[in-house]
């Protein structure tokens, strides 16, 4: 279900309640208890609404939201569980966010007041699907043991009014399955937060039945909240799920980038040439594809009509990036950089991008309206593929296939058509990116019981 079609009319919360949590019926919330009236009275907030300043809380200070982000590799669930959180706060002065993640340079990006993270020891998944510990020497049931003991007692602390768990619904190893169940005992709200594209039906129909998956959503989760569009992609497509999951999944839209206005600090950059074209395979960790076939091109092609600003990604392995560099410094037009983690501000100065096909990547490119070149990875997942391939039969990217030839003259041909290519705002799709905006539709919605005897006071007074 849309989001749009759970808030429309006048019955907010029971619409929204029904669609988004299978039809239960709670919504007066206490600290350790959850139920829900039923009454369906309740005006929908309009776009412009919020709860700012809706009087002080009852208990204690601040709606707090937990967010779980799942980083094994690379940079997509921590930049997305990152943005949610920042609009979350602008939106509500009340609210805190703690985000718990095991990313390794989490301590890079900077974050607004009222959002903190923990970090939980990192791991990295091997090419063979095992995982072991990032920078600890010890045995990776100790390092999950660790992690699953630091999940728990941090969420033991903050005591959430609100539990956001990214992408896995038990966690790495079911490292989150302890305390879901703490705080499903408390009646705290518990919400899975899934990208447009999971994987290939085939794969990750087993994947979730070896994880034990669907019994999670049925028995601890009250909502699922998808963030794309059904026209895009269903997440779940191929997996057997019960109605009462079903009921559970909101489409939210995608969720919009914007340049921050008062950036912390922001990264020595060289020189930007304008117009500038950038290429970017996002953490970097399995790019090298991609920037070898860009600079093959400008290799090959020694009047391309853009200079080319290159960021490698953080993850991409040390060799390669001194090869790429020197390959780059034969060359008069192309820059490169190592990471930037002000990637918005880098998306709005460029003409047009080359990319992989990653979740926040595809946000920046629709939100920035880029026209863009899209060669997604194939594997371990195809979770890009998908994405790309369905994003360019709407027209809203150029998809191209790394079939390992990396023929320049296809991806130079590529860019020179760049400038008559399609751009996102020219493919009318509703709700493209609603994303973040009905995020926090849907967070007042659980914020309404805490502040209903303020708001009720208010009227009065008024």
């Amino acid at each position: 279900m849309l989001v749009k079609d759970c808030f429309e009319g006048n019955d907010f919360p029971s619409c929204a309640m029904k669609s988004a949590i299978g039809g239960r019926r709670a919504l007066t919330r206490d600290r350790h208890k959850t139920h829900f009236d039923g009454t369906g009275r309740n005006k929908v907030l309009d776009s412009d609404e919020s709860w700012r300043g809706a009087g002080a809380m009852t208990g204690r200070k601040g709606f707090r939201v937990l967010i779980y982000s799942h980083d094994t590799f690379g940079l997509g669930h921590l930049r997305r569980c990152r943005e949610i959180a920042h609009s979350m706060v602008e939106h509500h002065k009340e609210m805190s966010v703690l985000i718990l993640s095991g990313s390794p340079i989490i301590g890079s990006f900077d974050f607004r007041a009222r959002v903190d993270f923990v970090r939980v020891p990192g791991v990295i998944k091997l090419h063979n699907g095992e995982y072991t510990p990032l920078n600890l020497h010890i045995d990776i049931g100790e390092t999950l043991a660790m992690r699953s003991s630091i999940i728990r007692h941090t969420a033991d602390s903050f005591d959430p009014d609100l539990f956001l768990v990214d992408k896995e619904p038990l966690g790495l190893r079911g490292e989150v399955a302890d305390t879901l169940h703490m705080l499903k005992a408390r009646g705290a709200p518990i919400v899975l937060g899934l990208r447009d594209v999971m994987d290939e039906p085939g794969l990750l129909g087993p994947e979730w039945e070896r994880k034990n998956a669907v019994p999670a959503l049925v028995d601890l989760y009250d909502e699922i909240w998808v963030y794309g569009l059904p026209q895009i992609c269903d997440p779940l497509a191929g997996i057997e799920l019960p109605d009462v999951v079903r009921r559970k999944m909101v489409y939210t839209g995608y969720l919009e980038r914007r340049v921050p206005s008062h950036p912390s600090h922001m990264p020595s950059r060289p020189r930007l040439p304008d117009p500038y074209l950038l290429v970017t395979p996002g953490g970097g960790g399995d790019g090298e594809g991609l920037i070898d076939w860009v600079l093959r091109a400008y290799e090959r092609d020694r009047e391309m009509p853009y200079p080319a600003l290159v960021v490698l990604g953080p993850f991409m392995q040390q060799e390669r990036q001194s090869e790429f560099m020197a390959r780059a410094a034969r060359l008069g037009d192309v820059e490169m950089i190592t990471f930037d983690a002000h990637m918005e501000s880098l998306f709005e100065g460029a003409i047009g991008v080359v990319a992989m096909g990653g979740y926040n990547t595809f946000c920046e490119i629709l939100s920035f309206d880029k026209p863009s070149i899209i060669v997604p990875r194939t594997a371990p997942r195809l979770e890009q593929f998908i994405r790309a391939s369905r994003a360019q039969d709407l027209g809203l990217v150029r998809a191209l296939v790394d079939d390992s030839a990396r023929d320049p003259n296809v991806m130079a041909d590529a860019i020179r058509q760049l400038p008559r290519q399609k751009r996102p705002r020219e493919v009318f799709l509703p709700g493209l990116l609603d994303g973040l905006r009905n995020v926090n539709r849907l967070v007042e919605r659980h914020m309404w019981p805490r502040y209903m005897p303020q708001m009720a006071l208010a009227t009065r007074q008024a």
